[in-house]
């Protein structure tokens, strides 16, 4: 009686029923939560290992599991070696390199200038301007239209034809925007009293301020060009222009042999297979390398931008 009794008081927090959210977790709703916690990862690491184990095996381990390898028999970086050779696949990892380096930069220097203007409610025609970048969002002329203008200027067959059509997104800039308009308007008033210029404000106040957002936004512009393959498969027709995304697509999907290769391969070397997964690792890698350094702040970025926006 007195167990009962002291559960229902503990349901009761200053005279009111307590939520059903408020409760201590029961010791069977915990393990199950880990159990499904640890299949979901089991269920994203395991096909990231077999791709993995494959690229690392010989010719003979991969033909006598018939494809796939899942536990491995012995580890060689052949299909590292010769993919990191100096053929068409290193030349692809470095215009990817190159592409995403060179977009990142630019994208992020107009999307932060952008932000800041915009979120200065005395600039001039600052409304006019959120508001063209708002339709935007909403309307789109098109790929042709987009082909004929990036044809028109030039571009094709350009690496500029890989940054200048997508280098900005207005949902980053409406982020980044948020977040300029939430600092502390005391900050700035006093800077400019001491002479500061708004460059000088932007650098030394709001910027530092905004480290959360801006390594998120960052981060979402950087992926995006690793990950991109579109732009170039319609604007580069120069195979030795291709980045790494194109190559993938050309040995996954179409089981073509990346230049320079063949030979390996007619002598049984090396496995058409683990080329095909070692391509697919260098791909996934920096994106895997990268996101540990910026996940600190994805929680804080990407919350309180959804709250203040």
């Amino acid at each position: 009686m007195s167990q009962i009794v002291g559960t229902m008081e503990g349901r009761f927090v200053r005279g009111r029923l307590r939520p059903a959210w408020e409760e201590e977790p029961a010791k069977a709703g915990l393990a199950s939560k880990g159990v499904v916690l640890v299949l979901v990862c089991l269920a994203i690491l395991f096909p990231l290992w077999v791709v993995i184990v494959t690229s690392l095996s010989s010719v003979k381990t991969i033909t006598e599991t018939g494809g796939l390898v899942v536990i491995p028999k012995g580890i060689t970086f052949i299909a590292y070696k010769e993919l990191l050779g100096g053929g068409q696949v290193t030349r692809a990892t470095l215009v990817s390199i190159g592409v995403t380096t060179v977009g990142t930069l630019f994208s992020m220097t107009v999307s932060i200038f952008a932000a800041y203007g915009l979120s200065r409610r005395g600039s001039v025609l600052h409304r006019a301007f959120l508001l063209f970048m708002l339709a935007t969002m909403f309307f789109s002329a098109g790929l042709i239209p987009t082909y004929l203008v990036v044809q028109g200027l030039g571009l094709t067959n350009t690496y500029l034809s890989l940054i200048l059509p997508s280098a900005l997104s207005v949902f980053n800039i409406l982020v980044l925007r948020a977040f300029f308009m939430s600092t502390a308007q005391e900050l700035i008033e006093s800077a400019r009293i001491d002479g500061a210029g708004d460059f000088r404000i932007l650098w030394q106040i709001v910027m530092p301020l905004s480290r959360a957002p801006i390594a998120v936004i960052t981060l979402f512009y950087a992926v995006g060009y690793w990950s991109a393959w579109f732009n170039a498969s319609i604007y580069i027709s120069d195979p030795d222009m291709l980045p790494l995304q194109n190559i993938m697509n050309q040995l996954v999907i179409k089981q073509e042999r990346p230049t320079g290769l063949a030979q390996v391969i007619n002598t049984g070397q090396l496995s058409p297979l683990a080329i095909q997964m070692a391509v697919m690792v260098l791909a996934l890698l920096p994106v895997a390398v990268l996101s540990p350094f910026v996940q600190k702040h994805f929680k804080a970025g990407m919350l309180t931008g959804a709250v203040k926006g």
